[in-house]
């Protein structure tokens, strides 16, 4: 098998170039990304304990319902620009995104700072770290 994975990278390096061109701007993006706005659970408890931060919560209602952080306000994803004006009254305070895994968060990050809200982070992991660390979730 490596023998056709050599004869492959042979006959096709333009192709092989492009892929690992692709990769490593991927790389480069997500490592990027997931350093610039993000907290990780510890420092997103710190925030709420310390700053009285707003957590946002942008997954849809029964997933919410299944489990979210304390105090945490559900405003989906898709309903954030209906929501701006209420999000704009904590715009004195940090506002944490959360979402399932940490990867859709970004959207609504970067729909929060374009607004003019000057603190906002995602959630690094989403809710699934959150849990995984063994922190606490209320259940409606």
């Amino acid at each position: 098998m490596i023998d056709q994975l050599f004869e492959f990278v042979q006959n096709h390096p333009l192709l092989v170039g492009a892929f690992l061109l692709v990769l490593t701007a991927w790389i480069a993006y997500e490592v990027r990304n997931s350093a610039a706005s993000g907290v990780t659970s510890g420092q997103a408890t710190q925030l709420i304990n310390r700053e009285d931060a707003v957590v946002v919560d942008t997954r849809e209602a029964g997933d919410f319902k299944a489990g979210h952080i304390a105090g945490a306000r559900n405003i989906p994803q898709s309903r954030i620009d209906d929501n701006m004006r209420e999000l704009e009254k904590a715009k004195d305070k940090p506002i944490i995104v959360v979402c399932k895994n940490g990867q859709s968060a970004g959207i609504t990050v970067a729909k929060l700072t374009k607004a003019g809200l000057p603190r906002v982070l995602k959630l690094k992991g989403g809710m699934m770290q959150w849990q995984a660390d063994g922190l606490p979730v209320v259940k409606k």
